[in-house]
């Protein structure tokens, strides 16, 4: 777990595109918490373990790329396309997500 640990607080303090979604997460699992919205939380976890799961495989791929070739490469190009797409879609499942339940923990009924 130290490990894990340790690959998300560095992605959180060097990758602003983490940071805000575990930020904005936190506080929307924190207000479903407080009131006792479970089914809320669960979905807010969820949608964030992909998201966050994307972004981290994304600048594992990255991060090997740049470092196997330095230079333009039209492969490695192809490569970053593919695992930014993968990005791109988590986040759009998010942000459904964390919009409708950011209005749903607002609504008073």
């Amino acid at each position: 777990m130290k490990v894990v640990f340790a690959g998300l607080s560095f992605a959180v303090r060097h990758d602003f595109s983490v940071a805000y979604k575990v930020v904005l997460s936190l506080v929307l699992v924190v207000g479903a918490a407080a009131l006792q919205r479970w089914v809320d939380f669960v979905v807010i976890v969820l949608a964030t373990g992909v998201v966050l799961t994307a972004e981290l495989f994304n600048s594992a791929v990255e991060g090997v790329c740049d470092f196997m070739e330095t230079g333009p490469d039209e492969r490695i190009g192809a490569i970053k396309d593919v695992a930014a797409a993968a990005v791109g879609v988590s986040i759009l499942v998010w942000l459904v997500v964390v919009a409708y339940e950011g209005v749903q923990l607002l609504d008073p009924h």
